[in-house]
């Protein structure tokens, strides 16, 4: 089936994949036990997506009966990034917003991994895609593909291309070429990314506290750690600090763009339909906008000029919201821009 194989993997490339590798589908035990015990350790906070159920997320029968073989993919998040139509530059102040979330980079992959799927399905096997699914360890299928390595911040390191990826696969049930070589550790005794967590959230090599986690305590519903809300900074959406302190990562050439940024009044201030229409792609907890708003209430906190008398008004007003969740944390960053 090497002709097969070739076909898959040029397919991927033409559509747009940094890298693209086959691999066995024999269930991933290492992974499946890692989950297991960071879960029951409490690593993963309340973080369901791969930990919910570690035997299905760790075997690719379970995805698609009679399996025989995954490939493994990357798409760059690095690429141009288009202006949004009819954007105006901001004038107070704004939240960062982590570079995979810039746009729908997930749907590009989805796309790129269909066309992989179709060049199997055209020649009469099954075949499934997978991307940003609580399905697939899709890092772990990375690497047993051969693309890259395990990084001490638990990304997946890409030779030429870092960690500026999202990943994904596609479960078929074609007999492809397997048995890729792996990755050589490129990480060394570099320690950056753990030296460089704002939140001291990687507690070893390749192990990730959720608890402490930025990108994750973003998305997690609920009220914001109060330890954690200064280090939030101007973040709204995500966390690139782990990724951007990282030499593999750094020397990746980044397009001219602007860093994404967001209104933070504008994000607080938003009709809940109206954010939602606007950032339905990122994961909202519960698909409920109060969370981007109650992160939007801390950055504004961290980053907002204290002498705004405008920002002032409109932390003062939600203050004194009906809405509990929001009033606590409008009232923390009214105290903090005093600080």
């Amino acid at each position: 089936m090497e002709g097969l194989t070739e076909r898959v993997v040029a397919a991927g490339r033409a559509a747009g994949l940094v890298a693209v590798g086959v691999t066995s589908a024999e269930p991933f035990d290492d992974a499946r036990r890692h989950l297991e015990e960071r879960r029951a350790a409490g690593l993963s906070s309340t973080m369901q997506f791969t930990y919910r159920n570690p035997a299905r997320s760790t075997d690719p029968s379970r995805a698609l009966p009679g399996a025989r073989a995954l490939v493994a993919a990357a798409y760059p998040v690095c690429g141009v990034t288009p202006a949004k139509a009819g954007a105006t530059p901001h004038t107070g102040a704004v939240g960062r917003v982590a570079r995979y979330a810039w746009r729908d980079h997930y749907a590009e992959l989805r796309a790129a991994l269909g066309a992989c799927a179709a060049v199997l399905e055209a020649d009469g096997y099954a075949a499934r895609v997978f991307a940003d699914d609580n399905a697939f360890v899709d890092r772990a299928v990375a690497v047993r593909a051969g693309l890259g390595w395990f990084g001490k911040n638990a990304n997946v390191l890409f030779p030429g291309h870092g960690s500026w990826v999202v990943l994904g696969c596609v479960v078929t049930t074609a007999p492809l070429e397997t048995g890729a070589e792996p990755v050589a550790d490129g990480c060394g005794g570099c320690t950056r990314c753990i030296d460089g967590c704002p939140t001291n959230a990687i507690v070893a090599p390749g192990v990730v506290d959720a608890r402490r986690c930025l990108a994750w305590l973003v998305q997690q519903e609920g009220t914001f750690p109060v330890e954690f809300r200064a280090a939030l900074g101007d973040r709204i959406y995500g966390c690139d600090d782990c990724q951007e302190v990282c030499p593999p990562s750094r020397r990746i050439r980044h397009d001219d763009a602007p860093r994404r940024t967001v209104d933070l009044a504008a994000i607080v201030e938003a009709d809940d339909a109206d954010l939602l229409r606007d950032y339905g792609a990122w994961y909202i907890a519960q698909r409920d906008p109060r969370y981007l708003k109650r992160n939007a209430l801390i950055a504004l906190g961290n980053s907002g000029d204290s002498g705004d008398e405008s920002v002032r008004e409109l932390l003062r007003r939600w203050a004194q919201s009906a809405d509990e969740l929001l009033a606590e944390h409008a009232q923390w960053a009214l105290e903090r821009l005093d600080t």
